[in-house]
């Protein structure tokens, strides 16, 4: 897939939102911790080209979904609209948009050559009557339409927010079917929309918590194919599988990549005592970071390689702490109540999601790296194992259904805890991991 050049508008953004003016007057979304108003976006139909008849509906519809599912923006109806263009390069018809309080426009067209898919767009702030940012032009195989879609739409949201995207990208998580009692759980991959499903293993062995490399290459993962829980690596580009060395009579699980990526941390039983570890992906070399009695579980290293984040029971209940990777003093962080795990580190290193639980009930909850400023993110009976969108601004989680059938399915959510979204798929699904955006 190639990109053509694009020449970013000046956009300043936090986070939720209010559509704003910034001090040079180009449309923006401000955050405020007041209530959120979506900022209007009007995205009439796409203009055919050539052959792509077929294509312009649903990629001007795809790119609208994820727009809209951010909760910062709201799709104005095509019935109200005063004016359509007639032509990509129609002059924009100013009066009439913000006649209906278009706020932002966003025009499109598509085209067929060959077996490649063209898809170009402009954005227009309305209030000012400019454009923002040049246009731009995308082009794939046929069969990659839909990441053109997500592609178009990560500029957009770029542009209007500031922030980094997310949409062209893919999670892992571990597929589930069957009675509980007897589940099968397969390791899968999906785009970011539950769209692009398939299927990574057989369900022969067990399988759990799929965790992408920083370069989305790769997966390390949990597999119970010899009758005890192990370290695997699977190669995404191959399709092939790696048992790393391990030590006999010990029992692995929870890995993590750095990183860089090349390392794992991860967690190592033995003799009733679990400690953290950490394993060179090339060599297999391993050394213990963090020893003692107890639990010591969940590793995440924060972006920069420099502190770790884990969950503990040392204190005489699960609690989270952080400590430096060299070595040294491990900290203490949560203090509320109830017993916490699962941290991770968010993209950007200001905040670790992490899973609290109170009594019954398993929340998904936000933290600053000192302990401060904590947040609960969901309410539901039973939310457990966040994972971050690429631009740290997205949760996606499991969240085990109420009832005797117990299914689990993936929901995301925003960092203010007002946008939750269940993924749209058919599939039971848990142990979700949120990869990089695709190149």
């Amino acid at each position: 897939m190639r990109l053509g050049p694009l020449i970013a508008a000046a956009l300043l953004a936090l986070t939720p939102a209010l559509p704003a003016l910034a001090q040079d007057g180009s449309l923006h979304i401000e955050i405020t911790e007041g209530v959120t108003e979506p900022l209007s976006i009007a995205i009439p139909p796409f203009v055919d080209e050539g052959g792509a008849a077929d294509l312009v509906g649903p990629i001007r519809d795809l790119v609208a979904r994820d727009l809209t599912g951010t909760g910062l923006f709201r799709d104005l109806p095509q019935e109200a609209m005063l004016t359509r263009p007639g032509g990509f390069d129609e002059p924009v018809a100013w009066s009439e948009w913000r006649a209906i309080d278009t706020q932002a426009l966003l025009t499109g067209a598509v085209s067929v050559v060959g077996d490649h898919v063209f898809v170009k767009f402009r954005l227009f702030d309305i209030y000012a009557g400019r454009p923002l940012g040049d246009g731009m032009q995308f082009d794939a195989a046929l069969d990659g339409q839909r990441r053109l879609a997500h592609k178009l739409a990560d500029q957009v949201y770029t542009r209007l927010t500031g922030e980094t995207p997310y949409f062209d990208s893919r999670i892992a998580f571990v597929a589930e079917t069957g009675p509980r009692t007897r589940r099968v759980k397969r390791l899968a991959l999906m785009d970011y929309d539950g769209a692009g499903l398939h299927y990574l293993t057989d369900g022969a062995e067990l399988v759990l918590t799929p965790r992408f490399s920083p370069d989305g290459k790769h997966l390390t993962y949990v597999t119970f194919a010899g009758g005890t829980p192990r370290i695997a690596l699977f190669d995404l580009d191959n399709m092939s599988v790696q048992q790393p060395p391990a030590d006999p009579g010990t029992m692995s699980f929870s890995p993590r990549f750095t990183p860089d990526g090349r390392w794992l941390v991860y967690s190592q039983e033995r003799g009733g005592n679990t400690d953290i570890w950490q394993m060179d992906v090339a060599t297999g070399m391993r050394r213990a970071l963090v020893e003692g009695p107890g639990i010591d579980t969940a590793p995440s290293v924060s972006p920069d390689g420099k502190r770790l984040a884990f969950e503990s029971d040392r204190s005489g209940r699960s609690q989270i702490y952080v400590m430096p990777m060299a070595g040294g003093e491990a900290k203490r962080i949560s203090f509320g109540e109830g017993k916490y795990g699962t941290p991770v580190w968010s993209p950007q290193g200001d905040l670790i999601a992490f899973t609290l639980q109170k009594g019954d009930s398993f929340h998904i909850g936000a933290m600053r790296p000192d302990g401060s400023d904590e947040r609960a993110l969901t309410a539901s009976p039973h939310d457990e194992g966040p994972s971050w969108a690429p631009n740290g601004r997205v949760v996606i989680f499991t969240r085990q259904e109420p009832g005797g059938k117990g299914v689990a399915r993936l929901h995301s959510v925003d960092i203010t805890g007002r946008n939750m979204r269940p993924v749209e798929m058919k599939a039971a699904a848990s142990d979700p991991s949120w990869g990089p955006l695709l190149p």
